[in-house]
């Protein structure tokens, strides 16, 4: 398979569970500020190298969820950032939830596939955890960004943050063998 074969297939998986939970719970994660969905892939993240670290995990979930749920919160992030949170969590129909997921999706495989070219399938070589520690990183530029209320002087902003943390994810599940 190809790389981007490879990160559609992931990303179908991702948007699988997706639209499985907004069928149980509905666009409740609308009343999330992108600073309360940054805190959410900080814990995803956090989890996934405690758990590289410790090898041990006293909750029945491995790493494969948390990266999923990593992808999942910066597609809601990105969708938080176009339309502002909401205020009762309930102002966005699941159809319309999940063709914007597709939307931030697509950019984030076509951002995925000009710096791939740019860098030459580096991440092939990359340890998965090395995508976590960038994907903290990534979090850590994040909070600076927000604390700033966005006003920076040389960064590529938010959402770029969201779309290198998906995309680490992504190599991450398809290096654990997920894309198979």
């Amino acid at each position: 398979m190809t790389t981007q074969e490879e990160f559609q297939k992931v990303m179908g998986r991702c948007r699988s569970l997706f639209v499985d939970k907004m069928h149980d719970y509905g666009t409740a994660w609308r009343i999330l500020r992108p600073c309360s969905l940054t805190d959410q892939i900080f814990i995803k993240a956090n989890r996934i190298r405690t758990l590289q670290q410790t090898g041990e995990a006293l909750v029945d979930e491995g790493i494969v969820p948390e990266f999923i749920g990593i992808v999942n919160y910066c597609l809601m992030a990105l969708i938080q950032l176009e339309l502002g949170d909401s205020e009762d969590g309930r102002d966005l129909p699941n159809d319309r939830a999940a063709a914007l997921y597709d939307e931030k999706a697509e950019a984030c495989l076509n951002l995925m596939l000009r710096k791939n070219h740019d860098y030459g399938e580096a991440w092939r070589s990359m340890r998965v955890s090395s995508y976590v520690d960038l994907i903290l990183m990534k979090v850590f530029r994040t909070k600076q960004i927000e604390d700033l209320q966005g006003k920076t002087r040389v960064s590529e902003g938010i959402a770029a943050n969201y779309m290198d943390m998906l995309n680490y994810s992504v190599f991450g599940l398809i290096q654990l063998g997920e894309a198979k």
